[in-house]
């Protein structure tokens, strides 16, 4: 900002400019995050959709995995179940391959033989348990003995039934649709609440998005001129409630016109990304903001702050972008350098805020004034 014409018109004429390009940027990234945002939201609702409209448990084929050294009993097993044409029946003989074959068939219940050579059937029970692939499915444990002791061991290793070689087909028929169906719609449940859960993550995500962008500057990346005026509002009322003071930095980059003039717009737009970045980097309190105020203009919000420690932050800030070296022929200096006026308040009244960063204005005329390059604390 240059204050060889301090004409309050002519200044927020310039400024309504600046703010214009970077209001267009800002509402080109909104537009961009809707159009992910809506695609996203529709993917997510395909997926809910598909969870929700899955057909009834009781509709669904059965699988029964039968676990089993016994061929005869998976001959009997056959018969009992040739009749029902949506129960498809497998076989596994071998108990060292029964975890494995479980993964495979993803069967919806497993008939399980407790007196099996190598691994007994209650230490498949507990292995079916333990493997996040078949922790779910419901087994029914299949014995020679109605014994409740072998029933407690059953249950307790993980089973959800048990039945005594051979059952009656009418029984078993019921048990296996039984166990069937709980454990489908135990599936339908999850996998409806997993695309919920997903949904509301998008969503979330998507809003916060939404809210970065719409308090962010497009260029820059810092806070805008809304979310400015919003947070240093919200301070002043909180430092008057407290008692507090409340700093305020006015930044501005020196000879800015000049350089756009010899290096071009782009090469500007990519100087003020980069002292954004570096005032950013200068600040180290969770409390503190930095905004792009408007133009080649940016504000820093120091909740808190002392006279002497405003100035040795802006003096810190200072120094740093003289430090790039940034080379500027149409500056005195010789580069890229920015002079910054500051101010602390203690907040008495709600209208104090405006005339807070009027403060803070002032400053920097007369940190311009005086010849660029330096801190004017007021």
């Amino acid at each position: 900002m240059e204050h060889t014409n301090p004409d309050p018109l002519a200044e927020r004429a310039r400024r309504a400019i600046a703010n214009a390009g970077a209001a267009g940027a800002a509402a080109s990234s909104l537009e961009r995050a809707g159009a992910r945002a809506l695609a996203d939201e529709r993917a997510v609702a395909d997926l809910l959709a598909a969870a929700l409209n899955a057909p009834p448990a009781a509709e669904c084929p059965v699988m029964v995995l039968l676990v089993d050294d016994q061929a005869i009993i998976a001959e009997a097993l056959r018969r009992a179940l040739v009749e029902q044409p949506d129960i498809d029946l497998h076989y596994c003989a071998n108990a060292e391959d029964a975890l494995r074959v479980v993964r495979e068939t993803r069967p919806t219940v497993i008939l399980q033989d407790l007196v099996m050579p190598g691994v007994d059937g209650l230490t498949l029970v507990r292995q079916y348990r333990e493997h996040p692939a078949t922790r779910d499915i419901p087994i029914i444990v299949l014995s020679t003995k109605e014994e409740p002791r072998i029933k407690s061991a059953a249950f307790s290793a993980g089973a959800n039934d048990y039945l005594v070689k051979l059952p009656d087909t009418i029984e078993l028929v019921a048990r296996i649709r039984y166990h069937s169906r709980s454990y489908l719609n135990l599936l339908q449940r999850d996998e409806a609440y997993r695309a919920l859960r997903q949904s509301q993550q998008h969503l979330l995500a998507t809003n916060l998005e939404l809210q970065r962008l719409t308090n962010s500057d497009g260029l820059t990346g810092l806070s805008n001129r809304r979310r400015l005026d919003d947070y240093v509002s919200a301070e002043w009322r909180r430092a008057m409630r407290d008692g507090a003071t409340l700093g305020f930095l006015m930044i501005d980059v020196d000879n800015f016109k000049s350089y756009n003039d010899t290096y071009g717009h782009v090469a500007g737009d990519d100087v003020l990304k980069l002292i954004a970045r570096t005032i950013e980097s200068s600040l180290s309190r969770p409390g503190d903001l930095a905004a792009r105020f408007g133009g080649e203009e940016f504000a820093v919000v120091l909740p808190g702050a002392s006279a002497p420690g405003l100035r040795l932050l802006a003096e810190k800030i200072r120094i740093a972008v003289e430090t790039l070296g940034v080379p500027h022929t149409g500056a005195s200096h010789g580069r890229l350098t920015v002079s910054i006026g500051g101010v602390t308040q203690t907040p008495h009244d709600e209208e104090g805020a405006k005339r807070l960063i009027e403060s803070a204005d002032v400053a920097l005329y007369r940190a311009k004034r005086d010849g660029r390059n330096r801190v004017v604390v007021g």
